[in-house]
């Protein structure tokens, strides 16, 4: 019972064991960090973040293997961190996706799961790329804006452009009318489903040949 105590308060440390784990943290650092910059197309992206996700994965290697079986360690680490305060803000809800993924994979090899450590590692991040190249969660925008300056009219009658929306536009829904510098003038806004996705510049051209329709605009709100 006492050699059973002594080992786990004094273990005996394995050189080749720590180092096999931490090239695996490295390994699966160095794959998670290169799936992020496949990935990450938002403004806050930094060299420093893609370098500190394979840090991150052998230093929590580092900290699981320094902490073992022992308990009074683990008391000591979180004490010794609990000074540390970390004021950088993460921007991106991926960003912190990739940190637990790089904790998850540091605390795997670290204990010697190899194994789990690089199939987790190369699970997820094929999960990751799929949901990516998939536009996964992407909510379908298939209306565009439509803008143009008209004469109005009497508003018993259809006006004359009502045909041509309905030739290009599966729906359309007028969202805004606003006065034109006076006069008869007005400046309408639709919001209009175009049949054909490439049939924007015939439309222009069709609204163009109706009298008394000017500066048309589409806009198309693609990311």
């Amino acid at each position: 019972m006492l050699q059973e105590l002594q080992n786990i308060l004094n273990p005996e440390i394995n050189i080749a064991a720590i180092l096999i784990n931490l090239f695996v943290a490295f390994i699966s650092g160095l794959i998670i960090s290169y799936v992020y910059r496949i990935i990450y197309k938002g403004p806050s992206y930094t060299i420093s973040f893609v370098q500190s996700i394979v840090l991150l994965s052998i230093i929590t290697a580092i900290v699981i293997s320094v902490i073992g079986n022992n308990l009074a360690r683990a008391f000591g680490l979180v004490g010794a961190m609990s000074i540390v305060r970390f004021r950088t803000a993460v921007r991106d809800a991926i960003d912190i996706v990739f940190i637990f993924l790089s904790l998850a994979v540091g605390l795997a090899s670290g204990v010697g799961l190899r194994v789990i450590a690089l199939t987790g590692t190369l699970f997820a991040c094929a999960v990751i790329l799929v949901l990516s190249k998939l536009s996964y969660g992407t909510p379908k925008r298939d209306e565009v804006l439509l803008q143009f300056t008209t004469i109005t009219g009497d508003k018993e009658t259809s006006p004359p452009y009502q045909s041509v929306l309905e030739r290009f536009c599966k729906k359309f829904k007028l969202i805004n009318l606003k006065s034109n510098g006076g006069g008869y003038a007005a400046e309408c806004f639709y919001h209009v489903t175009l049949r054909d996705v490439n049939s924007g510049p015939e439309l222009i051209n069709a609204l163009k040949k109706i009298e008394g329709i000017n500066n048309i605009n589409l806009f198309f709100d693609k990311d």
